[in-house]
């Protein structure tokens, strides 16, 4: 099988690759051919001749790289141009948005490609070294703090001066994802007092266990949906939701919002009257800007000034630490290769496995999750 790794698009702001060298020179040693696009590591700043010695060939030409190939793996969802390059029955990994752009896997089910979206991963123990989402929103959090940290006008940490004593900023973190821990995590390392909602009463001990306070809202509706995300709640408890929240973004100096619900609109939790009351100089970063917000200020990819309050929205922070993202997400791909590719080449297809049935959007010339063919109105599998 001939693996190929795409070249991102860098002047579209995507500065990961799908395999690092490392990675590489260990996929080479079990015998697979690997293909590089030259400069696919310029972003995470590999060169080709670090992947040329890890047993890889670079290609130069882009169209020979996606014809030729058995298998692409990327990181960003491919443009309509690579797609169409792509033969039939060939394969694709990468992060798809299936649920968001649904267009994207119609058109690989009508080229009959392969293709499996790291979005979906399940998010279970035996898939854990393959969760991609959480890996990249992990780095994610992480971005997320240090950009509110750089932006506010304020010291994170408790000093003690001769001029006095200063006293530390105060955290709020909406949303204890993985983002969201990482976020408080690294709050926490910062100096910060850290504070943080969750509509999953079951990330209660793990806020704590960082220390951070958890912000406590009682629910009569279930929160969590399956795989874990937070699922998408009932107006009268997005009011009460809101009603909390309100109190404790009014007394913080940074607000970072998380809260993403896949395949629907980031609900809305920071409202404008919010952010009104908040004090002049304080930060709100919105990791969920590329989704719509959930803050009702702010703008994906710009910095909003409100009232005399920064409102972040920030898009594909990953991106901005190429080096640990592609490197944690090169370890992602060539676990989910070595659990696909078969000792004789072929691909392991056997869709009674939850992570290849889960994984898999399109095969055959279908359109295989029921998720993405309701986003397209689609009620047959046959495309």
């Amino acid at each position: 099988m001939r693996i190929a790794i795409a070249r991102e698009d860098l002047e579209g702001g995507e500065r990961r690759v799908a395999l690092i060298p490392d990675m590489v020179s260990r996929l080479t040693k079990k015998g697979w051919e690997i293909y590089v696009e030259t400069g696919a590591g310029t972003g995470s700043f590999f060169s080709d001749e670090d992947y040329s010695q890890a047993g890889a060939q670079i290609i130069g030409d882009k169209g020979q790289l996606w014809r030729e190939a058995d298998l692409i793996v990327k990181v960003a969802p491919p443009k309509d141009y690579e797609l169409e390059q792509l033969h039939e029955g060939a394969a694709l990994i990468s992060f798809l948005n299936p649920l968001g752009q649904p267009e994207t896997a119609q058109k690989l089910a009508e080229r009959k490609i392969t293709a499996f979206s790291m979005e979906l991963i399940p998010r279970t123990s035996r898939a854990q070294s393959m969760d991609a989402l959480s890996s990249q929103a992990g780095v994610a959090g992480y971005k997320a703090v240090l950009i509110a940290a750089a932006t506010l006008p304020k010291f994170f940490p408790m000093l003690t001066t001769a001029a006095g004593t200063i006293r530390p900023a105060k955290v709020f973190v909406i949303g204890a994802g993985v983002a969201g821990l990482q976020a408080i995590a690294t709050a926490r390392r910062l100096g910060a007092v850290v504070e943080a909602f969750d509509i999953r009463p079951a990330v209660k001990e793990e806020v704590q266990s960082l220390g951070a306070k958890f912000v406590e809202v009682e629910l009569e509706e279930e929160t969590t949906a399956k795989g874990g995300y937070a699922k998408e709640i009932s107006e009268e408890s997005k009011q009460r939701t809101q009603a909390v929240i309100a109190q404790h973004v009014a007394s913080a100096d940074v607000v970072i919002t998380t809260a993403q619900v896949p395949g629907k609109k980031a609900p809305r939790l920071v409202t404008e009257e919010m952010v009104a009351a908040m004090k002049p100089g304080t930060v709100v970063v919105d990791m969920a800007a590329e989704q719509g917000g959930n803050c009702a200020v702010s703008e994906a990819g710009k910095n909003v000034q409100y009232n005399g309050v920064t409102v972040m929205g920030p898009v594909n922070l990953p991106s901005s630490m190429p080096v640990h993202a592609s490197e944690m997400y090169s370890k992602n791909i060539a676990t989910l290769l070595q659990y696909l590719i078969q000792e004789d080449g072929s691909l392991n297809l056997d869709f009674g496995d939850d992570i290849v049935d889960e994984t898999c959007v399109t095969h055959g010339g279908e359109l295989r999750n029921e998720r993405v063919k309701a986003a397209l109105g689609l009620e047959s599998v046959p495309v």
